[in-house]
């Protein structure tokens, strides 16, 4: 499920105009790695909501500037599966 999950952020980020080249599970979200903005961040996260249907409230939402692609995929993946459960 992890790499659905990836394979879906990464494509939503290349409809968004990202270069995604390189971009891996240690990369950041935010200014130090993939470098998306507070707005490109926030329409991100509400892509992967929209399509996963699970919601992070506005404090996880924020923190996800300093979280990976990897963290992301593990937090929506860590929501799937709880919700399943």
């Amino acid at each position: 499920m992890t790499n659905e999950i990836r394979q879906f952020v990464l494509d939503s980020l290349s409809e968004m105009k990202y270069d995604v080249t390189g971009i891996d599970d240690d990369t950041t979200l935010g200014p130090a790695g993939a470098d998306l903005e507070s707005l490109a961040l926030a329409e991100l996260t509400v892509r992967v909501e929209e399509r996963y249907g699970v919601r992070f409230d506005d404090d996880e939402a924020e923190a996800l500037a300093t979280s990976t692609v990897g963290e992301l995929c593990a937090a929506v993946a860590a929501r799937l599966e709880t919700a399943t459960a």
